[in-house]
């Protein structure tokens, strides 16, 4: 869900060049990355998740946090809102220190099943990323904001496909169905960066497609930055323009041809590991301690080959 205050509708504009923290511009924009960590890290309970992370991206990007189980991806979402401080490193979003512009972004959390009695209707989901985190019951009164509003949640929910289905209640959607009013919900305020969460995870194969090509459309086309946690690349594949792997406490950061390879993936996790094409185009891994596939058991037998995450 979108927990943040009011979001601005553009970004600041910014003189190319750099600024005196050190922090350029993105390359050829002229604007400041929306993302931007230089060797950021991050330690919880005395562990390090993860370090030396080199990360930018621009407006209308989509990158993927990809690796198995428990190295971090969720924590890097955490680092760029601001509620995990990084323990190395710097780390900017939409040019501020992390937390100082999170009415600039969209955030939908790790996804939680709506109990089937549930009689909230999807469109009061979706209009409550515009207005839930104002106290008191809104007063039913006609005015220009309130079309505004109204028009706004309308537009978000064709959006994504979801009019169909908006006014029906949460409980007795499907997951797809759920998730797209969720998306909806987190865009409903025009977020400049979007974060999501294993949006995907316990969806079905179609569902899983469906909702990882609305994700692209609107990062490429609707030009909202998109970081995404996933635990398996292939869904996502033809509309990432990076990825992030972590694993073993390290990273590697560049384009899924650059990172997921058999040389980069054995230097990460210090094993051999060899990275496979199928006959439909779908990566497949196999040799790493835990490759998380989502189309299996995700605690599958160690070792074994697995789509790559």
């Amino acid at each position: 869900m979108n927990p943040t205050a009011k979001a601005r509708e553009a970004v600041p504009s910014r003189r190319s060049g750099s600024h005196d923290d050190g922090h350029d511009t993105a390359a050829g924009t002229g604007s400041w990355p929306v993302v931007d960590l230089r060797g950021a890290g991050v330690r919880v309970g005395g562990r390090t998740l993860w370090s030396g992370v080199d990360l930018r991206i621009g407006t209308g990007e989509f990158t993927a946090v990809l690796g198995p189980n428990g190295v971090g991806k969720s924590t890097m979402i955490k680092v760029l809102l601001g509620t995990l401080p990084a323990a190395a490193g710097d780390v900017r979003v939409l040019g501020a220190r992390p937390g100082q512009a999170n009415d600039r972004i969209g955030y939908l959390p790790q996804r939680r099943s709506f109990d089937a009695t549930l009689r909230i209707r999807g469109i009061d989901v979706v209009r409550l990323g515009l207005d839930g985190d104002r106290w008191g019951v809104p007063l039913p009164l006609p005015g220009a904001r309130r079309r505004a509003d109204r028009a706004r949640v309308d537009e978000v929910i064709k959006l994504v496909g979801a009019t169909a289905y908006a006014r029906r209640p949460i409980g007795q959607c499907s997951g797809g169905e759920q998730q797209r009013l969720l998306i909806a919900q987190a865009l409903v305020r025009r977020p400049e960066l979007l974060l999501l969460d294993e949006p995907l995870d316990s969806l079905d194969l179609p569902n899983q497609g469906a909702v990882a090509a609305l994700i692209g459309r609107i990062c490429h086309h609707e030009g909202v930055s998109v970081v995404m946690v996933a635990h398996d690349v292939n869904p996502i594949l033809h509309h990432l323009d990076r990825v992030v792997y972590l694993a073993e406490g390290g990273a590697a950061v560049g384009t899924p041809a650059e990172v997921i390879t058999s040389g980069t993936l054995t230097r990460l996790y210090g094993t051999p590991v060899e990275v496979l094409r199928a006959s439909d185009g779908r990566l497949v891994v196999v040799g790493r301690p835990e490759a998380p596939a989502v189309h299996t058991d995700r605690h599958d037998t160690p070792g074994s080959g697995h789509a790559a995450g």
